[in-house]
Formats: structure tokens, C-alpha cells, sequence
């Protein structure tokens, strides 16, 4: 009697074990929601809705882009990190949710390291120097010499506290020695809106969602923070050859799903994202923007990911970045 149990319960096990590669093999029966924790009009709602689509015609079901914004990226990820853990729900975000938070938010609750299994990284992009037309500072040099003239009076846009471009602003600010007052919004497309509009005189953000206002004369463009010139705007130079010696940033959006989806689902999300970001398609519309296509396996990202936790860390702390 206890053989015939025994090898009952290991028929079960056997069975129940080959139950997961089928429902992935089939996956997906149903709409596939993919969050973006900022509202619309940025660079992560945009690369979402490019990628989207795309997922949806080769996946052949219906990719929803749904905006969560709030508390920096916070609210949309915690969403995803609570949600089901079936591929169904993915979280597309930025170095601000995935690396930087758990450094400014001590109640964070999520951890970015455990409550997420990453599929992968999707582009990469250096900050762009931005200010109002109306600004009288037509490089580096002299809006350092503006905002030592009048300390505290130029208004930096941000997309959040503690997210990357307030980061930056910190960063610049730390190694020019001037000072600037932060204004936060909830998103960097509200931020980049609000100096072109001339509500706000200063910002530094991707340049996927901000060099058209550029390109349409709504913001005039200093200097780009990486540490190369761009070849896709060659005469523009970068902040750190225009007097901040060391000066670079950027940021990075990635695809992740909520922890304890099953592995074979996480791989083809992968394989399937990863083919559609390194299309021709993709990079060219990405590349006019000065975004490039960075791609990795699961394993790797999460490496990434851990990797930018610890060195957020270390600035948020050098800068004594803090929550109001």
C-alpha cells in the first residue's frame, strides 16, 4: 500500500510539473497590461507604447499601457510588485523606481532587489541641459555664472524628488558650487512642460521626451551629460568639456515583471521585447531622440539593477538627499 502511495504522489509531482511549461508555452490567452509609473508623454510612455504595440502584433494579444504615476514611480511599481505573477502584468520603468528609490524612501513597500523578476533593459539615455528661452545663458559657463548671481533664484524643474534629473541637478549643483531651488512634479513630462511654458526656468531629463521641444524652439538646449558628444547632435557639447570636469548622467528604462513569475514566461518577454527594441525601427526612432537600444538576458539585468542600487546609494548619501 505505501509503494502504490508513494508512486501515486510521485505521478502527481511528475504531473503537476509538466503543467507549468505548458502554460507558458501557451501563454499569452489574454490581454497583457504593461504599467508605466509616470504619467503620459514621457520617456517611459513612450518607449511602453512603441513596445506595445509591437508586443501585441507578435504576441496576438492586446498590450495595454496603463499610467500609474505617484511618489516618484512608487505607486505604479508597488502596483506591479503586488500584482499576479503570471506575465500578465509588467512594470516598464526607469532608474528612479528600480535603483534609486530604496535609497530616498525608507518606507519604500517594495524592495526593487526582491519583489521583481526583470525581463530586461530597453534603452539607454544621457540627461540633456535644458533651460527657458527667456534664460540668459546660452552655455554651461554662463548659467553658472547666472546662478551664482542670483543663488537660490533659478527654479529647477524636476520629475520627482530623488529620481534621477534631481539627482543630476544635485550632482551639477554640488561640483559648480551654486545653489537653485527644486521644483518637483509628478512626472518628467509635467516638468519639461512647465519650462517650456516658462513656469520653470531649468531641467535636466532624457532627451527622448525632451529634444523635440527643443527641435521646435520651446526650450534652448546647453550641453548633453554624457560623457562622449552625441553623434546624433555632434555640435552640442557635453557638460563635462564645458567646465564640470567628471560630470555624467543618464537614464535607463528596463521591463520588469512581478517576482515568482515562472521562468519560461520571464524568457520569452525577453526574447520577444529584446527582438522588437533592436529592430532597425526601434533604433533609428530611438536614436534621432539620443536614446540607445540596450538590451541583456534576465540574469544580467538583475545584476544591473543591484549594481545601480549600491551606487545611487553612495550619491544620495555624499549629497544628503532627503525627503521633506
Amino acid at each position: 500500500m505505501v509503494r502504490v502511495f508513494n508512486a501515486l504522489i510521485v505521478t502527481l509531482a511528475l504531473s503537476l510539473a509538466g503543467l507549468a511549461p505548458a502554460y507558458a508555452q501557451g501563454y499569452p490567452t489574454k490581454p497583457i497590461k504593461i504599467v508605466v509609473p509616470y504619467p503620459a508623454g514621457g520617456t517611459s510612455d513612450i518607449l511602453a507604447r512603441s513596445i506595445g504595440q509591437k508586443l501585441s502584433e507578435s504576441l496576438g494579444q492586446p498590450v495595454i499601457v496603463e499610467n500609474k504615476p505617484g511618489a516618484n514611480g512608487n505607486v505604479g511599481a508597488e502596483f506591479v510588485a503586488r500584482s499576479a505573477p503570471d506575465g500578465y502584468t509588467l512594470l516598464l520603468a526607469d532608474i528612479g523606481a528600480l535603483a534609486i528609490s530604496p535609497s530616498v524612501y525608507p518606507q519604500l513597500p517594495f524592495d526593487p532587489a526582491k519583489d521583481f523578476a526583470p525581463v530586461t533593459m530597453v534603452a539607454y539615455s544621457p540627461h540633456i541641459l535644458v533651460v527657458h528661452p527667456s534664460i540668459a545663458a546660452g552655455s554651461v559657463k554662463e548659467l553658472v555664472a547666472l546662478a551664482k548671481d542670483k543663488p537660490g533664484k533659478l527654479n529647477f524643474a524636476i520629475s520627482g524628488v530623488g529620481g534621477a534629473p534631481h539627482l543630476a541637478g544635485v550632482d551639477f549643483a554640488l561640483r559648480t558650487g551654486i545653489q537653485w531651488t527644486y521644483i518637483p512634479y509628478k512626472g518628467g513630462a509635467q516638468a519639461i512642460a512647465d519650462v517650456a511654458g516658462g513656469q520653470a526656468d531649468v531641467t535636466m531629463n532624457g532627451m527622448l521626451a525632451t529634444y523635440p521641444l527643443v527641435q521646435g524652439g520651446k526650450l534652448k538646449l546647453l550641453a548633453v551629460s554624457s560623457a562622449k558628444r552625441m553623434s546624433s547632435i555632434p555640435n552640442v557639447p557635453t557638460i563635462a568639456e564645458s567646465g564640470v570636469p567628471g560630470f555624467e548622467t543618464g537614464s535607463w528604462q528596463g521591463v520588469v515583471a512581478p517576482a515568482g513569475t515562472p521562468r519560461d514566461i520571464v524568457t520569452k518577454l525577453n526574447s520577444e521585447i529584446g527582438r522588437i527594441v533592436t529592430t532597425p525601427e526601434m533604433r533609428d526612432k530611438l536614436g534621432v531622440q539620443g536614446a540607445d537600444v540596450r538590451t541583456n538576458t534576465p540574469d544580467e539585468f538583475t545584476s544591473f539593477i543591484r549594481s545601480e542600487m549600491t551606487k545611487w546609494a553612495k550619491v544620495v548619501k555624499d549629497a544628503n538627499v532627503k525627503l521633506d
